[in-house]
């Protein structure tokens, strides 16, 4: 068996994909980065296996991650680009991965107007993706766009919602802000076919390494009261947490924050809840 599961796993390849949000800017991250960067880190931590996560709006990023996966066996699933707005393209994808490892499907919707999700076309895409039995993974840019997970989860009640970075929090943040976010979360949760990602969990504002494991705990411990640990998922959003202190850091404080709580609990988060959310197949 592969013991953890890290559920959020990037990789990506410059020469052989287009990144539009990531460019000399990006500092540390403006490199390829391999599968083969991360697997020693996530095998000395015990972590056999990862879910690849798509990092650009494009069938080529895809592809990187699909042959990564043919790599490597402890890569059980590829949470894959398919365009939620064009329903056909959509259909031919989702028959074109059936037999593959793509266990999802994720469009970078935070780069859109809010009100792109809005459009019919989106609509009839994301019912299409419902009826497939694959989940939808949701990136948020603000907090604010959780609202849109529980106008999505309403309106196609079929369909599995992995909210991501947990609706990007706001870590170091305000008790009002934190209150909003809060509320924002109970009312995804309320959709039993809504999961959330304890991923990505850095600091708000100022530097991404300046947060502590003090001031994400608080944000956790709303996370468990929301969803229950039965509905939240691991993930080290790693190459991503290079800049927010390294995968080593951040794979400790979650350690640390899930100490308190059962083995049964820990282990629905560290891979019980990917297993089911994804239908990985654990055994390598």
């Amino acid at each position: 068996m592969t013991g953890t599961i890290d559920a959020h796993v990037h990789v990506w390849d410059l020469t052989r994909a287009s990144y539009p949000w990531l460019g000399p800017d990006a500092g540390a991250l403006y490199r390829n980065y391999a599968f083969d960067d991360i697997a020693p880190t996530l095998a000395d931590r015990g972590i056999g296996g990862a879910v690849l996560v798509q990092a650009s709006d494009e069938a080529a990023d895809t592809q990187v991650m699909l042959d990564a996966a043919a790599e490597h066996p402890e890569i059980l699933g590829v949470v894959a680009w398919s365009p939620i707005d064009d329903a056909k393209q959509l259909t031919a994808d989702l028959a074109s991965f059936d037999g593959s490892r793509v266990v999802g499907i994720r469009n970078l919707v935070h780069e859109h107007p809010r009100e792109w999700l809005d459009r019919p076309e989106v609509r009839e895409g994301l019912s299409v993706l419902a009826a497939s039995g694959l989940p939808l993974d949701f990136p948020t840019s603000t907090r604010h766009a959780i609202a849109d997970v529980v106008t999505i989860g309403s309106e196609h009640p079929d369909l599995t919602i992995v909210l991501d970075h947990l609706g990007k929090p706001p870590i170091g943040g305000t008790p009002e802000e934190r209150d909003e976010w809060r509320m924002l979360i109970a009312e995804v949760a309320r959709n039993p076919r809504s999961v959330a990602k304890l991923s990505g969990l850095y600091a708000a504002t100022g530097p991404l390494d300046s947060w502590t494991t003090d001031l994400v705990r608080p944000f956790v411990d709303d996370a468990l009261e929301a969803f229950g640990a039965e509905r939240l998922l691991y993930g080290g959003d790693w190459p991503i947490a290079v800049l927010a202190g390294g995968y080593e850091r951040t794979w400790a404080a979650i350690t640390e924050m899930l100490s308190p709580l059962s083995a049964r609990e820990r282990d629905a988060i560290l891979h019980g809840t990917a297993e089911r959310v994804y239908r990985l197949a654990t055994t390598v």
